[in-house]
């Protein structure tokens, strides 16, 4: 088989999906040490995919997608790409591919829009499977002769690095050397099961004010969700809700100690560029830690030691509830 040149990774979707595609990159790089990697995302993830040392550029889906037809064509046909991995299906996206004359498009046979468009489709059903997000993102490899590639979390967590690309800006001088710099996201986004604010509340109360410096991040329209905990007042607390541009928030999860969220973007960010990672999950699946935790060397999960579907249809879940602020201060006690 011809090795690939130059490899498109399609996955526009939100942060953590993006943190978890980019061990593709990195497999390939290892494998094909010549092939350039093309990352299509959307602008909203563009910072976070330009950390990645194995990335070679980057196209903006969103920017694309305002063009017409005839110009996507143009635009991927100047990308001059062999191959392109589906990694989030999108039917609009497989069909560009496809009329642009990618000679190898690779995806998943669980999408009927793929038998029409893609040549090399792989056998994966992501709802039902055991394996970690990152590594059924690697089965897209599989195409390519790279059929053992991710079969632990250990080798994933090798494909993975972000470095920042700031390091110059304000914000950064808020952290101390003097205690542990301690970072809560409460919000998700919609994108997990949160821990409830009333958590990070007790939390915060019960931190050794002497030890912890907390700083309360999220994005504006996140803070106005968090109530009273984006109003405290405190000599350890800092409030950072809409402070922080994406590359500015990568570089200060890098500079501090630790990061307390649910899974969501920033917790997978922290873990990636070795932050202590403090993941809070549901025991349900698919969103369970099994399936999403986040890969890193510095990273605990706190989860609920059952498999439970009682709130699958609400967002009160006593499994999440169930995780102490106790249990999660012992823990930081223990780093």
């Amino acid at each position: 088989m011809k090795l690939p040149q130059r490899i498109i990774i399609s996955r526009t979707d939100s942060i953590g999906d993006v943190v978890l595609t980019l061990p593709v990159a990195g497999a390939i790089k290892k494998h094909f040490p010549k092939c350039e990697v093309i990352f299509l995302g959307t602008g909203y993830t563009k910072a976070v995919v330009e950390c990645c040392p194995y990335v070679d550029e980057f196209a903006d889906w969103h920017l694309i997608s305002q063009l017409s037809e005839k110009e996507q064509i143009k635009y991927f046909q100047s990308l001059n790409a062999d191959t392109i991995l589906h990694v989030f299906p999108r039917k609009e996206i497989a069909k560009l591919a496809q009329k642009s004359n990618i000679s190898t498009r690779i995806g998943t046979s669980h999408r009927a829009f793929h038998w029409f468009t893609c040549n090399r489709r792989i056998n994966l059903s992501r709802r039902n499977s055991d394996l970690h997000e990152a590594q059924l993102n690697l089965k897209l490899l599989e195409p390519l002769g790279l059929t053992q590639v991710g079969s632990t979390l250990d080798e994933v967590r090798q494909y993975l690095s972000l470095i920042p690309k700031t390091s110059d800006f304000e914000a950064l001088k808020l952290l101390v050397p003097d205690r542990f710099n301690l970072i809560f996201h409460p919000k998700s986004n919609g994108s997990g099961r949160e821990w409830g604010i009333e958590n990070f509340q007790r939390l915060l109360e019960i931190l050794p004010k002497e030890k912890f410096r907390v700083f309360i991040c999220g994005t504006a329209k996140e803070e106005v969700l968090m109530g009273s905990l984006a109003h405290v007042e405190a000599e350890n607390v800092v409030q950072m809700c809409g402070r922080l541009t994406l590359d500015e928030y990568v570089a200060f999860i890098a500079a501090a100690d630790g990061l307390i969220a649910s899974g969501t973007g920033p917790l997978h960010v922290a873990a990636a560029v070795g932050t202590n990672a403090i993941g809070l999950y549901p025991p349900m699946r698919p969103i369970h830690p099994g399936r999403w935790q986040p890969i890193g060397s510095k990273v605990k999960v706190f989860c609920a030691d059952k498999a439970c579907e009682d709130c699958r249809k609400n967002g009160d879940c006593a499994c999440m509830r169930s995780i102490t602020p106790e249990s999660i201060l012992d823990y930081l006690n223990l780093l």
